[in-house]
């Protein structure tokens, strides 16, 4: 039995390939600043994705994706602002969430486009 890192680790892997097969092209995986991190960054199109996975071995007790709670968002929302302005982007962008469920004879994946949305942090009207 593979514990909480491997699984997720697994799943991450498993989210890249789906992404991939879906017409995507995989940016960056496991992108970091500082404590901030988004697990997957995408492209599809003119937009760019920033994806949290979440992979669990049964979704008896909740929807994995349940586990993106508002700090999680704000964490997230937060790391691709810094790389927004590193990368100096202007494509449009959105933020997903992959779950998946995985038992031992399948994996469930679920991919939730435009999961949550950033909040302007600056009124630019006078």
């Amino acid at each position: 039995m593979m514990n909480n890192i491997q699984l997720g680790n697994k799943g991450e892997k498993e989210a890249v390939d789906f992404l991939i097969f879906s017409g995507y092209k995989i940016i960056a995986k496991n992108w970091k600043k500082g404590k901030k991190e988004i697990d997957i960054i995408a492209k599809k199109n003119n937009t760019i994705a920033f994806i949290e996975v979440k992979t669990r071995s049964t979704d008896a007790f909740m929807d994995p994706a349940e586990a993106v709670d508002s700090k999680k968002q704000r964490n997230i929302i937060d790391a691709a602002e810094k790389y927004i302005i590193e990368k100096n982007l202007e494509e449009d962008i959105r933020f997903d969430i992959i779950t998946l469920v995985k038992d031992s004879n399948n994996t469930r994946i679920e991919h939730y486009e435009d999961a949550f949305r950033s909040e302007p942090r600056f009124n630019h009207e006078y």
